[in-house]
């Protein structure tokens, strides 16, 4: 019996944690070992820009000198047929793509459980900033501490059954105060990385990304024209806008503009003055909840519709098991086709989807 008992106390410290080489994996690792926890790191090879390692290395040492364990998957055709492919297909399909979303819901996450199942271990970890609360029986997500570091937007995707699998030890700490940990702990250069910024695969502009990528063959210029359909100017291709952008346009107008709409058909992009670009509903596919919550009109509920966006109360509609209609109380501009929302009660995090449309 008492054998027993220690077997399984054993595995409930057991946690898989993803390492990228950065700050934020680092200090987890840090912290998980010195609450007990049987730490074994994991850093997958995702995407290597101009054939930079040094990730792996720097991974690899940090395990080195905490004692753990530590492997490298090499999952890129993985990562490229299905996150750098649906990058490329979503721009040229006139949408805006979210990637970071989609690889942390559908694809590393899930790869960290299996690999967890595949070890016999039990929890699954990384350096994300969202906190991890539990009531009533069930597991759910908050925003982390630091408003400036939240990443629960990312995470809306995830099922309960894994979430309840997590641990996340930077949820209640700052930035700064995890740096300071590193610092304490006598991991100066840990503590001095840079953040890093952008799309993993595509840290640039993703003009040059695409262009590279597909050949500037593929891309022709098209026109402007304004909400009545009058041709205003020429652009360099559909592919290189997303709606909701002012910057770079190229136009020569007396006031300021957005991209309104794209149209793949003609090659158009639809331009309009800020006034025209509200909106006060969407649509919504994918969607997920997180675990069972009544969008019964009981509780104050908001929506935010991209990572640093400002959170906007609404009423959510279910059409049917993964689609759903989302109505702004106010109206909310620059809505894109192909990006993300997700749905918050305070802080904890409900669920969300990809946007479809709006109106």
């Amino acid at each position: 019996m008492f054998a027993r008992g220690k077997k399984s106390e054993m595995n409930r410290k057991k946690v898989l944690l993803g390492m990228s080489g950065g700050t934020d994996s680092s200090v987890a690792a840090i912290l998980l070992q010195e609450q007990g926890y049987d730490v074994t790191g994991i850093t997958f090879r995702f995407y290597e820009i101009e054939g930079n390692t040094a990730y792996l290395s720097e991974s690899a040492e940090l395990a080195d000198r905490l004692g753990i364990p530590h492997y490298i998957y090499d999952v890129r055709k993985e990562f490229e047929k299905n996150i750098v492919t649906y990058f490329i297909n979503e721009y040229m399909s006139g949408r805006t793509p979210v990637p970071c979303i989609i690889c942390n819901n559908t694809f590393k996450w899930p790869l960290m459980a299996r690999i967890a199942d595949e070890r016999g271990i039990r929890h699954i970890a990384t350096g994300h900033y969202v906190r991890l609360m539990e009531t009533g029986g069930h597991s759910y997500l908050q925003s982390g501490v630091d408003p400036d570091k939240d990443q629960s937007f990312f995470l809306w995707g995830l099922p309960e059954i894994l979430i309840k699998r997590m641990i996340l030890p930077l949820g209640t700490l700052t930035k700064t105060e995890v740096r300071e940990i590193a610092r304490q702990r006598g991991f100066f250069q840990i503590a001095a990385r840079k953040d890093s910024l952008g799309v993993c695969f595509c840290p640039g502009d993703y003009r040059s990304f695409l262009k590279k990528r597909l050949g500037e063959s593929v891309f022709s210029e098209g026109f402007y024209e304004d909400e009545s359909g009058k041709i205003i100017g020429k652009h360099e291709g559909y592919p290189f806008y997303t709606v909701g952008q002012r910057r770079w346009l190229g136009l020569n107008l007396q006031y300021p503009v957005f991209v309104k709409e794209i149209s793949v058909s003609n090659n158009r992009v639809v331009i309009a003055p800020l006034s025209g670009m509200y909106k006060t509903r969407m649509i919504l596919k994918t969607v997920n909840v997180i675990n069972p919550f009544d969008f019964d009109g009981r509780y104050a509920i908001t929506c935010r519709i991209r990572y640093r966006k400002q959170n906007t109360p609404c009423r959510v509609f279910f059409i049917s098991d993964n689609r759903a209609e989302v109505c702004f109380e106010e109206p909310v501009h620059s809505v894109a086709p192909g990006q993300a929302a997700a749905f918050y009660c305070g802080d904890r995090l409900l669920g969300g989807g990809i946007i479809v449309s709006a109106e």
